[in-house]
């Protein structure tokens, strides 16, 4: 059995199966609802329900609380419709749906940027065109069934020139997928991945200046919207905030002189929250959102994108509404580890 589900304000329908979450449907039939995890953990996909019943599948309060589940928002990622419905969800838009697809991938090289981060390049199949848009994310498919999801650092004019994916992996102690990375994984291994995935991407629409917020590898996904503002000509102003505990975690500190350098449009503020004598630090220090606020007070006429460690984007999520900022201005990517999504759900 299928039931309708229409999306305002755009008058958008799909159709979901009674067992299929909402945001798998829509994604399967082309339809770019906003999402970031999948698994009830980021709440991204949040959105108020107008009309119908839905019933939801494990998630964390974090992403949804009580309270607004009580006001009538759910969550798409985990929710399944039981009548038709009417969802409001504000970001939907035709260009964002790229197909998602299924295909091989060959390791084309494995380089360390820090002493936990993995630069990975894919070799995509030769056969193929991989559609996507700089920011988005592709998924691992283990053999055991389970996913593991990576943003894209390259922008897609780059597969122009030298096709294939670029990924920072950061290291997890005990984490089944990046103890492989960092041990036995070898040049010319072949794995499988699924995408693109995610809403988190430039609108280009817009001629608002830019906060740019990145925490640890939430860079990567920055690193390529950076990559593609310059191929398009975008100008609009754009400062990068991006964020570590030591000067080391900024694994990529020189490429983004360079490209400051290239762009007049763009800044650059380092943030370090830990730093050590031996490091001889004399940049910002704090939490980097907190910093962003110390430059701009007022985030009224701004929009911002975020990604990174889940405490860093709702810290600013919730600190940057204070200052100013439209809600539908604030686009974020949480990056939600596998402890994270197990932790208590309701």
């Amino acid at each position: 059995m299928s039931f309708n589900v229409s999306v305002q304000p755009s008058g958008r329908v799909f159709t979901a199966e009674a067992d299929e979450a909402l945001l798998a449907a829509a994604i399967r039939q082309g339809i770019g609802l906003p999402y970031g995890c999948k698994d009830g953990a980021c709440g991204s996909c949040k959105c108020k329900k107008l009309e119908g019943t839905v019933t939801h599948g494990p998630h964390q309060l974090k992403a949804l609380s009580l309270e607004e589940a009580a006001s009538g928002f759910i969550l798409t990622c985990c929710a399944t419709a039981h009548s038709d419905i009417v969802i409001e969800s504000r970001h939907v838009t035709d260009e964002s749906a790229f197909p998602v697809k299924k295909m091989p991938v060959r390791i084309n090289s494995l380089a360390k940027a820090s002493h936990d981060v993995m630069v990975v390049r894919l070799q995509l199949p030769a056969s193929d065109v991989f559609k996507y848009h700089a920011g988005q994310y592709v998924e691992f498919l283990l053999r055991d069934g389970d996913r593991r999801a990576y943003s894209v650092g390259n922008a897609p004019h780059t597969q122009a020139e030298n096709p294939g994916l670029e990924l920072h992996i950061r290291y997890m102690p005990g984490g089944k997928f990046t103890e492989h990375v960092f041990g036995p994984m070898k040049e010319k291994e072949i794995l499988r991945i699924e995408g693109p995935f995610g809403s988190f991407y430039l609108r280009e629409d817009s001629t608002k200046p830019m906060v740019l917020l990145a925490s640890g590898t939430g860079f990567a996904p920055i690193k390529a919207i950076i990559e593609h503002m310059q191929f398009k000509g975008i100008t609009r102003p754009a400062v990068l905030y991006w964020g570590g505990r030591r000067p080391v975690d900024l694994y990529m500190n020189d490429w983004v002189l360079g490209k400051v350098a290239e762009m007049p449009n763009l800044r650059y503020v380092p943030v370090v929250s830990d730093a050590l004598a031996e490091d001889a630090w004399t940049g910002r220090t704090g939490f980097v959102h907190k910093a962003v606020l110390e430059d701009f007070p007022d985030l009224s006429g701004h929009q911002v994108y975020a990604c990174g460690a889940p405490i860093v984007v709702d810290s600013a999520q919730a600190d940057y509404a204070a200052a100013g900022l439209p809600a539908d201005e604030f686009y974020a990517d949480s990056f939600v580890t596998e402890k994270e999504k197990a932790q208590a759900v309701v």
